[in-house]
């Protein structure tokens, strides 16, 4: 069970980082798969693959700088915002080159293979997103510190909230619980 707990500790911030960036992702994938399907008569595949990853990209725009790594340094609003775009722009890509494996397959016709593409395109993109945003975007402050085991409960009660997105990773205010003389093993000992 330590080993488990020590995991968490050490990747604790990584893990919170990753949750709230798969539920952003799963927003805009779900933008996505909706514009680009209901888009593909009337632009075709490529088009509609394009109109719907810019709506998914200002959706994980806002969710992502205002919620998954807002507590991460920015560089500057339009510096951040054209990166971001300019990374989306290369998730785009990778769209593309999934769907041009479908059609080099004979299958670009089939409605199912698309969205088959739309699935490995997205699961190929969110990778990327994810470590180049960390990387290049949204770059740490500072890591939260490790936890010791001396941390009160209601801080460790704040990081399990925290992982849910309940509320924010702080340790400022926490103290370490120090031993008193009726906790010690030999306090209540009578002679």
């Amino acid at each position: 069970m330590n080993s488990v707990r020590d995991m968490y500790r050490r990747f604790r911030h990584l893990i919170h980082e990753g949750a709230k960036f798969l539920t952003i992702g799963l927003l805009g994938t779900i933008v996505t798969f909706a514009a680009a399907n209901a888009l593909n008569h009337s632009l075709g595949r490529y088009g509609a693959v394009t109109v719907a990853t810019v709506l998914a990209t200002i959706v994980t725009y806002l969710g992502n700088r205002y919620w998954t790594f807002r507590h991460r340094q920015s560089k500057g609003t339009a510096r951040d915002s054209t990166l971001f775009f300019v990374l989306n722009a290369i998730g785009l890509l990778i769209y593309y080159g999934c769907i041009g494996l479908t059609d080099l397959a004979g299958l670009g016709t089939s409605k199912l293979w698309y969205n088959v593409a739309l699935v490995v395109g997205t699961g190929l993109g969110t990778l990327f997103r994810f470590w180049s945003y960390r990387r290049w975007v949204w770059t740490a402050k500072n890591e939260v510190p490790v936890l010791s085991e001396d941390e009160p409960d209601e801080a460790k009660a704040q990081d399990l909230a925290a992982v849910f997105g309940a509320a924010p990773v702080s340790h400022a205010g926490a103290t370490a619980r120090r031993p008193t003389a009726s906790s010690s093993p030999g306090a209540h000992r009578r002679s």
